[in-house]
C-alpha cells in the first residue's frame, strides 16, 4: 500500500509540474531609460510596468497570444507574448531599434520582429525621390519580394507572427510607395522655379516671429519635423554639421516644428514646452519656428506634407528649388548646395 501511495504521489507531483503557466514573465534592462515605466499594449490590452533606477524591470502578464507594442515613453517596438514564455529584453535607447534583443523561452518570435523592423527600415531608406511612377513600381515590387522571402525563411517563429507579417506586407509596400508617388505628383504641382507657398509671423524659440518674406535674399533650407518623430531626430546631428559647415554661405537653415495638441495629450502648451525643451537639450541652431496649427497649418497643407521629416529648398527670391529636397544625411544635398552656393 505504501508503494502504491508513493506512485500516486509521484504522478500527482508530475501532473502539477506539467500544468502550463497562465502568464508570461517579461523582464529586461534599459540603458539610458526614457521614463520610470514602460507600457505593453494592444488595442484591447494595456499594462504599465515600473522601471527601476538602474533600468531594470520585471512583471508577469496574463495575455492572449499575439503581437504587443512596447513603449518606453520615447519610442516603441513590437514583440510577441504568449502565456508560458519567460522573456528578457535588453535595450539601449540611444540605438533603440538596433539594440532591442530578447533571450529566454519564446524569444525567437520577438527577435524576428526586431530583425524584420530593421530590414524594413533598411529597404525603405533609399533615394526614391528621383524615380518616376514606373520606377517606383519596379523598386517596390523588388522590396516586397525581399520582405516576403525574409518572412518565409523564419525558423522557430510562432505562426501567428509569420502570418500577421505576411498579411501586413502589402500595406507596408502600398503605404510607402504611395508616399513617394505623392512626391512625384508634388513636383508636378510645385515645379522648380515656381513661387513657394508662404507663411507669416510664425513663433520663434526666442519669442519673436518670422515670415518667409524675412528670409529672402538667401537660399532657405526648411526642415519640417516634430519632437516625437524618430526619423526627424536621427537627422539632427547631420543638420547641425551642415549648419556649421555652411554658416558663412548664402543660406539660412530653418526648422519648422509641427508639434500639436493631438500628439501632446491634448495640450498646445505642452506641445510648445516639449518643442522648446528639445531645442535646448539638443542645442539646436538655425531659425527655430513653430507651425501654429500643426499638420493643419496652411503652409504644411500647401506643400502636401503628409509625413515627416520633410525638407524644402528655396532660392533667394522665394521660389522653389526642390519641394522635397534631400535630407541632411544624404550626400546628394551637399552636391546640390555646392552647385548653388
Amino acid at each position: 500500500m505504501k508503494n502504491i501511495l508513493l506512485v500516486f504521489s509521484a504522478i500527482a507531483l508530475f501532473s502539477c509540474s506539467e500544468q502550463p503557466k497562465d502568464f508570461v514573465t517579461f523582464s529586461g534592462k534599459i540603458t539610458d531609460k526614457n521614463s520610470d515605466s514602460i507600457v505593453i499594449r494592444t488595442r484591447e490590452f494595456s499594462k504599465t510596468i515600473a522601471v527601476q533606477q538602474d533600468g531594470t524591470f520585471s512583471d508577469t502578464l496574463n495575455v492572449t497570444p499575439g503581437i504587443y507594442n512596447f513603449y518606453d515613453g520615447g519610442e516603441s517596438t513590437n514583440l510577441f507574448l504568449k502565456n508560458g514564455y519567460n522573456i528578457h529584453m535588453t535595450l539601449d535607447t540611444k540605438q533603440f531599434d538596433e539594440s532591442a534583443t530578447y533571450t529566454g523561452e519564446g524569444a525567437e518570435s520577438s527577435n524576428f520582429l526586431a530583425q524584420k523592423s530593421l530590414l524594413e527600415e533598411k529597404l525603405m531608406d533609399k533615394d526614391f525621390n528621383d524615380l518616376d511612377e514606373k520606377g517606383l513600381d519596379t523598386t517596390f515590387a523588388a522590396i516586397k519580394t525581399q520582405l516576403v522571402d525574409f518572412i518565409n525563411s523564419a525558423k522557430n517563429v510562432d505562426p501567428i507572427v509569420t502570418s500577421s507579417s505576411l498579411e501586413s506586407v502589402d500595406a507596408i509596400i502600398e503605404g510607402n510607395k504611395g508616399y513617394f508617388a505623392s512626391i512625384v505628383a508634388l513636383r508636378k504641382e510645385l515645379p522648380k522655379g515656381s513661387p513657394a507657398p508662404t507663411f507669416e509671423n510664425f513663433e520663434n524659440y526666442d519669442g519673436s516671429t518670422t515670415s518667409l518674406s524675412d528670409l529672402k535674399g538667401k537660399y532657405t533650407y526648411i526642415d519640417v519635423w516634430a519632437t516625437w518623430c524618430g526619423p526627424c531626430k536621427v537627422e539632427i546631428p547631420a543638420l547641425k554639421q551642415l549648419e556649421k559647415d555652411y554658416h558663412d554661405k548664402n543660406i539660412t537653415f530653418v526648422s519648422m516644428s509641427i508639434d500639436d495638441d493631438r500628439s501632446h495629450k491634448g495640450s498646445w502648451d505642452l506641445a510648445k514646452s516639449d518643442w522648446k525643451a528639445m531645442i535646448a537639450d539638443e542645442n539646436l541652431s538655425g531659425v527655430q519656428i513653430f507651425a501654429p496649427e500643426g499638420w493643419k497649418t496652411q503652409f504644411i497643407r500647401d506643400f502636401r506634407i503628409n509625413g515627416i521629416p520633410r525638407f524644402i529648398l528655396l532660392d533667394p527670391e522665394g521660389n522653389i528649388v526642390d519641394a522635397s529636397a534631400p535630407r541632411p544625411s544624404d550626400p546628394k544635398l551637399r552636391t546640390v548646395l555646392e552647385e548653388l552656393l
